[in-house]
C-alpha cells in the first residue's frame, strides 16, 4: 500500500502493534477518525492514522490521560506543553513512592509495630514548613536561651536538617529516624543538659582553654590508638591530665567531686543517642559522614570509673 491507500483496522493493528480492540475504542472515541467506508461498512483509515496512532501509544505508555491525548494529537495542546506539566506530575509520584519505600524498608528492618508505622508514615509526609517547625522546636529546647552566644549559633544551624525535594529512600528512612530522635522528651533533656554544661564552662573558664571534649578526643584517642588499658597505670598519666584540665576550666580541685562530675559530664556527651543525630544528619544532608567520637569517649569514661573511689 503506498501512501493514497486506506487501511483497515486489521492493518493497523499490524503496522501499529495495537490490538484491533484498542483501536476500535479510540476510533469510537474520535481520537482517530475514518477517512472512509468499505462497501461493506467497514472503517477505513488513511495513512495520517499510523502516525496518529503510534504518538497516541506513546503518550498512553507514558501514563497520559485520554482527554490530554487526545488534545496534543488534536494539536490544542503542545506536545512540548503537555511533557512539562506530566514530568512534573511524575516527580510528585517519584517523591510519593520514595517516602512509601522508605517507611516499609524501615517497617520491615526495625520489625515496627502498626502504631510504630503509622508514625514513622506520619513523619515522613510532612511539608517542608513541617518538618523546619518540628526541628525549629527541637532546637529551641536544646538552645533557647544560649544561641544568643555566635558559637551556639553556629552550632544550631550544623544541627538543622535539610531534606532534598528530591531525597533517595535511605535519606527519608534518615529523616524519620531523626524526627523521632528530635521528639524524644528524653534525649531534648540530655542534649540541653549538655549545652548547659557547655555553656557553664565556657563562662567560668578562660578562653585560652579548650573545651574538655576536645582534650579527651585527642588525649584519650592517643591512648586508644596506642591499645592503653583504660584501667591501667599507663592510663594514669592521661586521667591526671584530663582532670587537670577540667579543673582549671571549672576553677575546682581536681579531687574526687571533680572526677565524678568530669564522669557525669562525658557520659552525657557519650549517649549514644547524640552520636546516632549527628550521623542520621549527616545521611539526611548528604555529608561526609562524622567521626565517631564513642569510642573515645568510652575509654575516658572506663578510666575515670576505674579510679573513683568506689570502684571495685
Amino acid at each position: 500500500m503506498d501512501g493514497g491507500a486506506l487501511y483497515s483496522i486489521g492493518d493497523l493493528a499490524r503496522r501499529t502493534g495495537l490490538t484491533v480492540k484498542t483501536i476500535r475504542f479510540y476510533s469510537d472515541r474520535g481520537i482517530v477518525v475514518p477517512a472512509d467506508r468499505s462497501p461493506a461498512g467497514y472503517r477505513l483509515y488513511g495513512v495520517d492514522a499510523v502516525a496518529r496512532l503510534e504518538l497516541v501509544r506513546t503518550l498512553r505508555e507514558l501514563g497520559l490521560d485520554l482527554a490530554t491525548v487526545r488534545k496534543v494529537v488534536d494539536r490544542e495542546l503542545s506536545l512540548a506543553e503537555v511533557a512539562a506539566a506530566h514530568a512534573e506530575a511524575l516527580a510528585v509520584q517519584i517523591r510519593t513512592l520514595r517516602l512509601r519505600r522508605a517507611v516499609l524498608s524501615a517497617v520491615a528492618e526495625r520489625g515496627a509495630s502498626p502504631e510504630e508505622m503509622e508514625i514513622m508514615h506520619t513523619l515522613a509526609r510532612l511539608s517542608d514548613g513541617e518538618r523546619r517547625r518540628l526541628i525549629d522546636e527541637f532546637l529551641d529546647a536544646v538552645f533557647g536561651g544560649l544561641d544568643g552566644n555566635p558559637e551556639f549559633a553556629a552550632a544550631r544551624r550544623s544541627m538543622t536538617p535539610e531534606l532534598p525535594e528530591s531525597p533517595e529512600a535511605e535519606q527519608v528512612r534518615a529523616w524519620v529516624e531523626l524526627a523521632e530522635l528530635a521528639r524524644d522528651p528524653e534525649f531534648r533533656a540530655r542534649v540541653r543538659r549538655v549545652a548547659e554544661e557547655h555553656a557553664a564552662e565556657g563562662a567560668r573558664g578562660s578562653a585560652l582553654r579548650r573545651d574538655v571534649v576536645a582534650v579527651v578526643r585527642e588525649r584519650a584517642g592517643a591512648a586508644l590508638a596506642a591499645g592503653v588499658d583504660p584501667a591501667s597505670r599507663q592510663a594514669d598519666p592521661v586521667v591526671d591530665e584530663l582532670v587537670g584540665h577540667y579543673a582549671g576550666i571549672v576553677g575546682r580541685p581536681g579531687d574526687a567531686a571533680l572526677r565524678r562530675r568530669l564522669l557525669a559530664r562525658l557520659e552525657n556527651v557519650n549517649d549514644p543517642r547524640r552520636q546516632r543525630y549527628v550521623e542520621l544528619l549527616a545521611q539526611v544532608n548528604s555529608w561526609p559522614a562524622p567521626e565517631r567520637l564513642t569510642p573515645v569517649l568510652d575509654w575516658a569514661v572506663a578510666a575515670l570509673r576505674a579510679r573513683m573511689p568506689d570502684a571495685v
